[in-house]
């Protein structure tokens, strides 16, 4: 189990990055886009949205769980909190920050109950991606995004697993995140985007969100398809020509 005293921070994008992917990217888009820049499947399966009309854009922290083995944790919920790691998980919290848990897909533990996510938003937390379970959910606060495989009243540690690292790489439901990279997620589900192909995704998902607006006007007024999507090179005029027009 990883010494609380060896957690390092994350690094956090500019504001400015962070405020282009959610003007312009959705979680669709971003499927879409990272799979031409050669990420084949960057969807993180499994976790859905408990939060109908939500999207969250922000770096991601991480935190790590293990299957339980009593000669490397045999601790109870309350027994010396400090080493409890979901703890640590959140004490780095910055303004904007999505926490992502790699829960193993267990549905009888709950990883963070109402007063643990409570502090996370106090401290500027948005949103949580778990590949498994929170307790308490009728209590979440409203403001955090969550998306999660489903709800459990039992706690973290009560049955098979235990949390083992923070902001390491971890496996969140077959998807592969590391700390810092950017999660964008809303009612379609969490994509992870490595951070080094964030601001390239910021530039092509603001190219894909303007011809999408001009084709799906087109559409709606009955335009052909086959003619507007994709934008076929024949189109392309006019897109460029209501550009123009429209600033």
């Amino acid at each position: 189990m990883q010494d609380p005293k060896n957690i390092q921070d994350i690094k956090r994008p500019p504001k400015e990055l962070i405020d282009a992917l959610y003007e312009h990217v959705s979680s669709a888009t971003a499927a879409g886009d990272l799979n031409k820049m050669g990420i084949n499947n960057a969807f993180i399966q499994g976790p859905t949205t408990y939060t109908p009309g939500k999207k969250i854009v922000g770096p991601a922290a991480t935190l790590q769980f293990m299957p339980k083995r009593e000669d490397v944790y045999a601790d109870g919920e309350y027994t010396d909190p400090e080493l409890q790691l979901h703890r640590h998980a959140l004490y780095g919290t910055q303004p904007g920050d999505v926490i992502v848990v790699d829960a193993l897909g267990s549905m009888d533990s709950g990883v963070f109950g109402n007063m643990m996510l409570t502090y996370f938003l106090g401290a500027g937390g948005i949103g949580a991606v778990i590949d498994g379970c929170i307790r308490d959910f009728p209590e979440a606060p409203e403001e955090l995004g969550l998306w999660l495989k489903g709800v459990t009243p039992n706690y973290h540690t009560q049955t098979t697993m235990f949390p083992y690292a923070v902001n390491v790489d971890v496996n969140c439901s077959g998807t592969f995140v590391a700390p810092g990279d950017v999660i964008i997620a809303d009612d379609d589900g969490a994509v992870v985007v490595p951070i080094h192909l964030a601001e390239e995704l910021a530039e092509q998902g603001k190219v894909h969100a303007e011809w999408e607006e001009f084709s799906r006007q087109k559409l709606e007024a009955g335009g052909d398809l086959r003619l507007y999507y994709p934008l076929s090179d024949e189109a392309r005029p006019e897109y460029e020509e209501w550009k123009k027009m429209n600033g």
